[in-house]
């Protein structure tokens, strides 16, 4: 892996290991907060490589833009609804309930702004 793709990941790694437990966000506020190198598309590739972090990157927060778990078969079983669950989202049909309310918006609430 080049330096600069190392670096681009540890930027979305860090990122989403700053969303707030029981929150969730999106592939897209991600990448627009990264700055326009990376697209959403590019966001899930790097959480799908999230292993490699050497940290813990909670990538069981990152849903679409209309809140569905589209990530979730980067996870065995049914563990990124589980995770949620766990950590008190509402999870009916694949998609988080309440998910307006409980997003979060790293452009404002994010000191990792880059």
């Amino acid at each position: 892996m080049s330096n600069d793709l190392e670096e681009l990941y540890m930027k979305i790694w860090e990122l989403v290991a700053s969303i707030p437990y029981g929150r969730v966000t999106t592939y897209g506020a991600i990448a627009t907060t990264i700055g326009s190198k990376a697209s959403a598309r590019f966001v899930g590739i790097a959480l799908s490589r999230c292993y490699l972090a050497p940290f813990y990157v909670p990538a069981h927060r990152v849903v679409n833009r209309n809140g569905l778990l589209t990530g979730r078969h980067h996870f065995p079983g049914n563990q990124m609804q589980e995770l949620l669950e766990n950590e008190n989202v509402v999870i009916i049909d694949n998609q988080v309930v309440n998910f307006k309310e409980l997003f979060w918006n790293p452009m404002i609430e994010s000191s990792d702004k880059i």
